[in-house]
């Protein structure tokens, strides 16, 4: 790649910067920007900016380990870019840092988020279309009044462990615990291995020195579920995967899984923090829900403008030398997808406080043919979550000071650190363990018959026992805290 030249010139003769010092660490090798410490992990938009400023819609900027990359900024530089499959491949392997020595696949921690893995994401034309299509039919299997349900069960469960108190922690206690206990659901996984789960893949996408130790976690949980899947199919995205005529090795269905995983989990979870915070510390947004301006599906909307959950979309791969927002892109170069630079671009948002929650054209979700196919999942999740919470908590007011509030950053994603909030107490309702997931409709994608269950009551109700204990421990845990 080649890294044009920064607007001032280096002055040599002057002294290092001492380590640790802003001008030390925002700029590596060619004066490109890196993308990862003080500056990105604080004010990440203000860095989109900057770079913006200095290079257009398209900057050069380093990753951890200064790997080189060009990021996207510009609004229909992204939409070009997702558009253009031929030009800007999803196939990683085109990437010239395999082969130059620029990174280490075995140690560098950009590898579960970089690296080539037999699903989807990594595939362009008739193989993309193969695989997605295993992924989309499995998704779409579930009646959405289904899933409601069950988020809506989950929902009641775990506000019942905080609602007598008076007060809770909304980001740890609810924000990041209903979708993963909704994803883990869907995928067909036992509801015991969940936490630890979601913990590994949370730490992938913070691309320490644990990521690669963590992605083994998530891969070798998957793979036992595939074991699992492969001996007593059930109704979920798992036995879907299997079931689907595209015939996916267990290879492909134990990667998509930590696709829908780890894309669901990440990105819901960092919404329903965003939407809360809105919700509980801008009078104005609570005016419009309140005052039947603005609905909660349009608040999620309005988010996914300002704040979308995953900021830095990894990557795509040039094909072969181009042009692109004025920069000269060669073949086998990294870009990156700027989502959340791109949805406050002045050429498409002159105007950042004008109301856009009645459009869906951003680009928190991407955009062209690898556009999420999950993204209505999470929406549900989101929607169906905080219309609970608000439900069951009308009075619930942010318990700090607006300003005090934290967040932590990566390379990729900007993640709320805690919400307080407070609340009039209110008992606790009592509500079921969900059920197994509805079966698929009729004209659904082919599936084995779901396994009868056993008549023997007593049988029966020893296998209910470890959900209803690990809810036990999950709310103690949650007490404690």
């Amino acid at each position: 790649m080649t890294v044009p030249p920064t607007e001032s010139p280096t002055v040599t003769s002057e002294p290092s910067p001492p380590p640790g010092c802003p001008a030390h660490t925002a700029t590596g090798p060619g004066g490109a920007t890196r993308l990862y410490g003080a500056d990105a992990e604080t004010d990440p938009m203000g860095l989109y900016e900057k770079l913006r400023a200095a290079h257009g819609p398209v900057a050069p900027v380093l990753l951890d380990g200064d790997v080189r990359a060009w990021l996207v900024l510009g609004y229909l530089e992204n939409r070009d870019v997702a558009s253009r499959p031929t030009q800007f491949s999803r196939d990683p392997r085109v990437w010239h840092g395999w082969t130059s020595g620029e990174i280490d696949p075995a140690t560098s921690p950009l590898v579960p988020m970089i690296g080539w893995r037999p699903d989807c994401v990594c595939a362009d034309g008739e193989e993309h279309q193969r695989l997605r299509g295993a992924v989309t039919a499995s998704l779409s299997q579930f009646d959405h009044r289904g899933i409601r349900r069950h988020i809506t069960r989950f929902a009641h469960q775990l506000i019942d462990t905080f609602c007598e108190r008076g007060e809770a922690e909304l980001v740890d206690r609810y924000a990041e615990h209903l979708p993963m206990l909704t994803l883990t659901h869907l995928l067909g996984m036992s509801e015991e291995s969940a936490p630890e789960l979601v913990h590994a893949a949370r730490d992938l996408f913070k691309a320490t020195e644990t990521s690669l130790a963590s992605n083994a976690y998530v891969l070798e949980s998957l793979e036992r579920l595939v074991v699992a899947k492969r001996a007593r199919p059930g109704h979920d995205i798992a036995s879907a995967l299997m079931a689907h005529p595209a015939n996916l090795s267990d290879e492909e269905v134990q990667h998509h899984l930590r696709l829908i995983l780890l894309a669901g989990y990440e990105t819901t979870a960092n919404l329903m923090a965003n939407v809360l915070r809105m919700v509980v510390s801008d009078p104005r947004f609570r005016g419009s829900l309140a005052g039947g301006q603005m609905t909660l599906p349009e608040a999620v909307e309005q988010v996914l403008w300002d704040e979308p959950p995953l900021m830095v979309c990894p990557g795509r791969w040039a094909n072969g030398d181009t042009t692109l927002g004025g920069q000269q892109i060669k073949a086998g170069d990294m870009l990156l997808l700027g989502l959340a630079a791109g949805n406050v671009d002045e050429a498409i948002r002159p105007d950042p406080s004008a109301p856009v929650h009645h459009n869906r054209a951003h680009l928190s979700f991407s955009a062209g043919t690898h556009e999420c196919p999950g993204q209505d999942i999470g929406r549900i999740i989101a929607d169906t979550g905080i219309d609970i919470l608000l439900t069951r908590l009308p009075d619930i007011t942010l318990g700090v000071p607006e300003e005090s509030l934290t967040w932590r950053s990566s390379t990729w994603a900007r993640h709320l650190t805690e919400l307080p909030v407070t609340f009039a107490p209110r008992p606790p309702q009592a509500h079921d363990v969900p059920a197994p997931l509805p079966a698929p409709p009729a004209q659904g994608i082919a599936m084995p018959p779901a396994p009868a269950e056993p008549r023997n009551e007593p049988e029966t109700r020893q296998r209910s026992e470890p959900r209803a204990s690990w809810w036990t421990r999950v709310g103690r845990l949650l007490r404690r805290r």
